[in-house]
């Protein structure tokens, strides 16, 4: 039962017809979870793409069209489901031990036939960009990491969305006051020493789901630590970003995923 052995592998029907799309069941921290694979039609090795998503349970669930898109890109691309989601096994907790599931989705693809093992890139949105952040603390030789609207410190995230705190007591086990260690826990900016891999930080500032301050935050702990990263802000956009320009920078990150390699 090692993390990220495949158990299964069925295929699912896919919205674009140059990638093919996989529901695996996967080992990860002892539990079945479930996930998304998207496989480019060929047989050309190309880099490793594992998509982070954000929300929990349902809400910020994987779409097969947003990991079609990437795929399309010349991306193999896997997005776990997080362990107790489509009939995945166990309990997300937000960042928590969950976060063996994006460790897990590095395993899978670097033992992907088709996968070139030292070109995985690792990309979050939202809650998924602070999970995109420990799997670069856990995995030194990623090659690139990617946080597009990305959550980077969960007291701030605790703070900001009143909305959130039940949910966010329940699966962590209480305040920030009362579990600090909890959400220290859970907030990487404070292993960032160990990042090797470049970043890119891509935000709306008008983001009022995750504060542009979560970007702000997490650039200038990178600057602090002399790692290299770039940033991306766009004064006009909230959380979500509208389709042109959503297409073109999904274009945009892609081509910088692929420079990380060559330089």
């Amino acid at each position: 039962m090692k993390d990220g052995e495949i158990i299964q592998r069925i295929p699912f029907p896919s919205p674009h017809p140059a990638v093919e799309l996989f529901i695996l069941t996967l080992w990860s921290g002892g539990l079945k979870v479930k996930g998304l694979l998207a496989e480019p039609i060929g047989t050309e090795a190309m880099d490793g793409f594992l998509y982070l998503r954000g929300g929990i349970k349902s809400v910020g669930m994987v779409r097969s069209s947003r990991i079609a898109q990437f795929a399309a890109q010349g991306f193999i691309v896997f997005a776990p489901y997080y362990r107790g989601n489509r009939g995945g096994e166990g309990n997300e907790d937000f960042a928590g031990e969950d976060r063996k599931d994006a460790f897990s989705g590095v395993e899978v693809l670097k033992n992907h036939p088709l996968v070139i093992a030292e070109r995985i890139h690792v990309f979050g949105f939202s809650r998924g960009g602070v999970m995109a952040l420990q799997v670069a603390v856990e995995y030194p030789t990623i090659a690139s990491i990617t946080t597009w609207g990305g959550v980077s410190d969960i007291v701030l995230t605790y703070e900001e969305r009143k909305d959130l705190r039940r949910m966010m007591k329940r699966v962590i086990g209480g305040s920030p006051m009362k579990h600090p260690e909890a959400y220290r826990y859970r907030t990487p900016l404070y292993e960032l020493q160990k990042v090797n891999a470049p970043v890119l930080i891509i935000h709306g500032v008008k983001d009022v789901n995750v504060s542009i301050e979560h970007a702000y935050r997490l650039k200038e702990r990178l600057k602090q630590l002399d790692k290299k990263y770039e940033t991306w802000f766009f004064d006009d956009f909230n959380h979500v970003f509208p389709p042109d320009t959503n297409r073109q920078v999904v274009r945009d990150l892609c081509q910088w995923m692929k420079r990380q390699r060559e330089e």
